[in-house]
């Protein structure tokens, strides 16, 4: 089976890219999605996706007495195959308006940059909540693989904070690399986003009047696949309706709570050192972080200057913010 060098979206536009377009926009919503900053990509050995074997047995291993033999032994595995989902978009700007601004590539790919958020944000939605078995047109993401504390294998690295009903989020511990996780994008494509400027072309308003205008065309075939559930590890039921009294500065114990669940989170990884391992949450789990950062409350959490920006560490491993984390999740049972 081949396999590919995993790389990050920035690495891989520079190598399928030489205007500098696509690494720009790459580069952009990095900015806006941090998770593109850390995920690792790799293509996939299948027109649609990737098939890759999964690990679900270690082979045993004998102490030998002299003038005794060892019986022979092999690890268990399955193949598991890994769908990609495909994200397009159209943008369309009048010609005029281009015109009148120089028509420019960088112009036009401002006006463009909506379209390129929209894209970031559904991609990252799907990242943690897309489900083939409901959505078959997206990709499998990370909470229905790690979906329920109990029934299946991957729910020991399920943590339970408690919480109930509607109202609660997750907190993500994700090692990325090319034996436990990373995206997968077809086999013979690119990795990341495509545009393709389709150039001029008569457009039609809402009313069917026609118009000349420029029209790209936008186009993001991606997948996740998991080659190791030991390198992914769920906070779930977390309640964020005890999150202001954080803020306001009036109890501590949940706050406290989080911290005890995340070390719990980093302990179940069975080498940190095989993966790139990074912490994921919506910016109200950050908020309660960083402030307790701010407080030097836990020695082991930071807010440390990384490139000229701050970035929040626990144990060492970056803190991501990730708005597509909902507060809406229903509790995990």
């Amino acid at each position: 089976m081949s396999h590919s060098i995993a790389t990050n979206l920035v690495d891989a536009a520079k190598r399928f890219d030489g205007s500098g377009k696509i690494t720009k926009l790459v580069e952009l919503m990095s900015k806006t999605n941090e998770i593109l900053e850390d995920a690792m990509w790799v293509e996939g050995n299948l027109p649609t996706g990737h098939r890759t074997t999964i690990r679900t047995g270690l082979p045993a291993a004998t102490w030998r007495l002299l003038n005794y033999g060892v019986q022979p032994t092999k690890s268990t595995t399955k193949s598991v195959d890994d769908t990609c989902g495909m994200l397009e978009s159209y943008a369309e700007v009048d010609k005029s308006l281009a015109d009148l601004n120089g028509g420019t590539a960088d112009w036009r790919m401002s006006e463009e940059s909506g379209f390129v958020e929209s894209m970031n944000q559904e991609m990252a939605k799907a990242l943690f909540y897309g489900n083939t078995h409901i959505e078959p047109q997206k990709f499998m993401g990370l909470s229905p693989r790690f979906n329920a504390l109990s029934g299946f294998e991957s729910a020991e690295n399920v943590l339970d904070f408690g919480g109930k009903g509607k109202t609660n989020t997750s907190i993500w511990l994700c090692g990325w690399g090319d034996n436990t996780l990373h995206g997968i994008y077809p086999k013979g494509s690119k990795a990341g986003l495509q545009i393709n400027d389709l150039g001029e072309q008569t457009l039609r308003d809402n009313n069917g009047g026609h118009y000349q205008g420029y029209r790209s065309h936008f186009k993001w075939d991606c997948g996740l696949s998991m080659r190791d559930w030991r390198y992914i590890v769920r906070v779930c039921n977390i309640d964020t309706s005890a999150f202001n009294s954080i803020i306001n500065g009036t109890k501590e114990n949940v706050g406290t709570s989080l911290i005890r669940l995340m070390i719990a989170a980093a302990n179940k990884i069975p080498a940190t050192n095989k993966a790139k391992m990074t912490w994921y949450m919506n910016r109200d789990v950050k908020t309660v972080l960083d402030i307790m950062a701010m407080e030097k409350s836990n020695a082991h959490l930071s807010i440390d200057n990384v490139e000229g920006k701050p970035v929040t560490h626990f144990l060492g491993m970056p803190v991501r913010r990730v708005d597509a984390i909902l507060n809406t999740e229903e509790a995990l049972v």
